[in-house]
């Protein structure tokens, strides 16, 4: 990895623990200033500390935020929050997920559970930060998707998907709209699928992963300027691959928008 990295400033969601937490400990050894978000303020801080013991970092490098993705009224504090403190923000990492549970599940803001944490949330976090995100060569959003997204379908007329819920179907659209998500105009962005490894998630895919370090070290790879992007490009570990064919539709990319838009209550 090159030294591009050094003085950057990147905010990674998800980040404490599995490829989140990998990714914020690589991109630190770097040289990058990186905001490590968790849930609570209690697991950030606790992530945080634990690289900064295990790895022997400045703590100067590692700076903990804190929202949860259920709640939106969260993110939007988490964003204000990142733009007024870190006006310059280099790259934004949307790693945090959750597998979609056995039941159907609404959050208070009335969204099937994955589909928010895994997708809305993001989409409302990248939008709220855009006076924060750099437009400077090197500048971008990272979004760390899945291979289960070829699988996917977004239900236009169910998205919290009420009338029939299964909960890989449900992962697999938020996957989706993540994915479709990356080919907005209005950022610039990139998916990567980073491999089957051992996480949280792992129960999705098999039973077999790789560590998280080295899936985090694709989505790093994606991270440096030194490494030239295209815009909606989707990346299955190293390399560049094309997508499912709707992820890069740009009908699909504007109706995605408008009904994000209507469930986070934004207008962008």
């Amino acid at each position: 990895m090159s030294s591009s990295l050094s003085g950057r400033t990147v905010l990674v969601t998800g980040a404490t623990s599995g490829i989140g937490y990998e990714t914020a400990r690589q991109l630190a050894e770097h040289g990058a200033t990186v905001l490590l978000h968790g849930r609570t303020p209690e697991e950030a801080q606790a992530a945080t500390d634990r690289l900064i013991a295990t790895t022997g970092l400045a703590g100067a490098r590692l700076r903990p935020i804190a929202a949860d993705f259920v709640h939106l009224e969260q993110v939007e504090s988490l964003a204000h929050t990142v733009v007024r403190d870190h006006p310059r923000l280099d790259v934004l990492v949307n790693n945090a997920a959750i597998a979609a549970p056995e039941r159907h599940t609404l959050t208070a803001d009335g969204n099937e559970i994955s589909f928010q944490v895994n997708f809305l949330a993001h989409y409302l976090l990248t939008n709220l930060l855009e006076p924060a995100l750099t437009s400077d060569l090197g500048g971008r959003v990272v979004n760390v998707s899945s291979a289960l997204h070829r699988s996917g379908a977004i239900q236009w007329n169910d998205p919290q998907r009420v009338r029939r819920y299964s909960r890989l179907a449900a992962y697999a659209q938020s996957q989706l709209a993540l994915t479709v998500f990356a080919a907005d105009p209005r950022v610039t962005a990139v998916s990567v699928d980073p491999g089957v490894c051992e996480t949280g998630l792992l129960p999705l895919y098999g039973h077999e992963g790789a560590p998280a370090a080295e899936g985090a070290q694709h989505v790093v790879r994606l991270c440096d300027p030194a490494t030239e992007i295209v815009n909606g490009a989707y990346y299955d570990r190293s390399e560049r691959v094309a997508p499912a064919p709707a992820a890069t539709e740009d009908r699909t990319v504007k109706r995605l928008n408008k009904l994000a838009d209507l469930l986070v209550g934004h207008t962008a």
